[in-house]
């Protein structure tokens, strides 16, 4: 038993780096200079990129705080709802629902206050990211629901790509399966799913490291690849 046990083990491990290298394989058979091909610029990490430039110039800390004390929280769901209108990353749907909410000025409150408390509050990254859960689930409703995991992590990616990564559960669903990690997915969003995603990209990360990805973007990208329709 010990053995068959230690063979299934072996088998595991092989399986897992044969899906690892084939994976790879896809990326750069669309990418061949990886994350600093030109056309992967074009296709998926430039408009990102840009739109995190674009945050970085409106609402980065300083003018984050400044605004939310003046207590402009309408131009900030307004300035958040512009620079995110650029990307494709949400679906037509889950934009025209966001751009609903933070119309109220109860929302606007609500979701600026909130992403501020995620991204630069204390407390520990769990309880920020389940508050900000939370707060995303009680903004106005008018007819599609607000709480979508893209929507819930949309923000903070934009916002700081250096530690958040945009969640879209069906792609990340089937780049998980065809990379033979074991993702956590419920479709209400939590932290313990966004935890499951953090350490997919973890893994990713390591397993890249001769690609030098620089930040969630590239490992949100590749992830993309891999579960998109768009690169089957």
């Amino acid at each position: 038993m010990a053995m068959l046990e230690s063979i299934s083990r072996r088998i595991g491990k092989t399986r897992s780096v044969s899906s690892v290298e084939k994976c790879k394989r896809k990326f750069l058979r669309f990418f061949p200079r990886g994350f600093r091909d030109p056309k992967y610029f074009a296709w998926e990490r430039g408009y990102k990129e840009g739109a995190h430039h674009q945050w970085n110039q409106a609402l980065n800390q300083e003018e984050f705080r400044k605004m939310l004390k003046s207590g402009q929280y309408l131009e900030v769901g307004q300035i958040a709802a512009r620079i995110e209108s650029k990307t494709n990353l949400l679906f037509s749907f889950e934009k025209m629902a966001f751009r609903d909410a933070v119309k109220d000025p109860s929302g606007a409150q609500m979701f600026a206050e909130g992403l501020y408390q995620l991204l630069y509050g204390r407390g520990s990254e769990a309880s920020r990211f389940e508050t900000w859960c939370e707060t995303v689930g009680k903004l106005p409703r008018t007819k599609t629901r607000v709480l979508t995991h893209p929507v819930v992590t949309v923000f903070p990616f934009i916002a700081a790509p250096d530690r958040h990564i945009f969640l879209k559960p069906n792609v990340t669903r089937r780049a998980a399966d065809v990379y033979g990690f074991p993702f956590e997915y419920n479709s209400k969003p939590s932290w313990d799913v966004y935890f499951s995603l953090l350490k997919f990209a973890d893994q990713i990360k390591g397993d890249l490291k001769e690609l030098r990805p620089r930040d969630m973007i590239d490992i949100q990208s590749f992830i993309w690849v891999l579960g998109s329709d768009e690169y089957a």
